[in-house]
């Protein structure tokens, strides 16, 4: 018993003594687990990627081996891998096909109603030095002169050429690590039943049997809410985006496919989402024609009480079990923390520690 309770000391000054290490070194501990957690981005994008992708390559492996019954295992795995990285470039590619065509018309619109308004705009400007008594050719005088023009560019190319080759380093460097990551999804992807099978075994080898069962659990709940989430967002995201496409063709509004695709690419983050999206919509279509931008306004407005009351809270609401009070603390609590990632992951974060809570809780009252 005393060597026992000289043990348990022991351990809790060795605990304490590396406790208040890390308090006194807390820089130098927080900049080794940055370097860490960016030397490993792209294995955690990787893994979300993976994750993201997991029930389309389900869906499409159970449909592989019932049209392949006598096909190998490997085969239809790699068949179902196959399909649903294709599956995610054609999205990719259709979403880029209605923005970029969309945006080079807005921007061509913009400048053809500036070089237009250019007359007008003159015409205000001298009115404007009328009003003030100002001379043209006195604050024509005062601008600086070509040398000096020149002098100055030369100065702000000597400053940008570091950022621009710092720049060209970061864009390579991001370049590797996407090609990485999509390289250790489709690993990850491929044989995630047997990395999942190889965790349950270090899991019961090295803990006991309760610790392995509780963690278990815990992480079948997690990946159950996160995928769930993810689903549901996705499905009600693309929902929302095609009513708003198609009430705004029978509204007759400008850039109809561009401004879906943004209701239904910012719809995804939780809450403010649609927000942002409705104010960028708005502007691009301000840019056009007000009363359009009016109209859209009023129109966003509706569709997001039908998608608040109605698409929400059945296609992602059931889905994460979590009351809306709970939802609004976690998209403003995770996003003043860590911004966009924030807001997206604190909800099915907070929906686990919610559901562990309450079955505790009941277990609790229960004995």
């Amino acid at each position: 018993m005393e060597r026992k309770t000289f043990r348990n000391t022991a351990t809790l000054i060795c605990l304490a003594a590396v406790l208040i290490l890390l308090i006194l070194r807390l820089d130098g501990v927080l900049a080794i687990l940055g370097h860490i957690g960016h030397t490993l981005k792209p294995v955690f994008f990787g893994f979300a990627l993976a994750f993201i992708l997991s029930r389309p390559c389900n869906f499409f492996e159970r449909n592989y081996r019932r049209l392949l019954p006598r096909a190998k295992s490997g085969l239809t795995t790699a068949l179902a891998v196959l399909t649903s990285y294709v599956l995610l470039l054609v999205i990719i590619a259709l979403i880029f096909t209605m923005i970029l065509p969309q945006l080079y018309e807005s921007i061509r619109g913009l400048a053809t109603r500036i070089y237009a308004n250019l007359p007008s705009m003159q015409t205000a400007f001298n009115d404007l030095l009328a009003r003030f008594n100002l001379d043209s050719t006195e604050l024509v005088s005062k601008l600086p002169s070509l040398s000096e023009l020149a002098e100055r560019l030369l100065d702000a190319l000597s400053s940008t050429l570091p950022h621009l080759l710092s720049f060209t380093g970061s864009l390579f460097s991001s370049s590797v690590a996407l090609i990485t990551s999509l390289v250790l999804s489709v690993y990850m992807l491929a044989g995630r039943r047997r990395l999942v099978d190889q965790a349950g075994r270090i899991l019961r080898a090295y803990t006991s049997p309760a610790i392995a069962r509780t963690t278990g659990r815990i992480a079948q709940l997690t990946a159950d809410t996160f995928t769930n989430f993810v689903s549901g967002q996705l499905l009600e995201a693309a929902i929302l985006g095609v009513l708003c496409f198609i009430g705004m063709v029978i509204l007759r509004l400008a850039y109809a496919p561009l401004i879906s695709v943004i209701i239904a690419v910012t719809a995804i983050i939780p809450i403010a989402g649609p927000y942002i999206g409705a104010v960028v919509s708005a502007l691009l279509l301000l840019m056009v024609a007000p009363p359009q931008a009016l109209i859209f306004l009023i129109f966003i407005v509706v569709l997001q009480q039908v998608e608040g009351n109605l698409i929400y809270p059945r296609v992602v609401g059931s889905s994460i079990g979590l009351p809306g009070l709970w939802v609004l603390l976690a998209v403003l609590i995770g996003g003043g923390l860590f911004g966009l990632l924030g807001m997206l992951l604190s909800v099915p974060a907070v929906s686990v520690c919610y559901t562990l809570l309450r079955q505790d809780v009941n277990t609790r009252l229960k004995e």
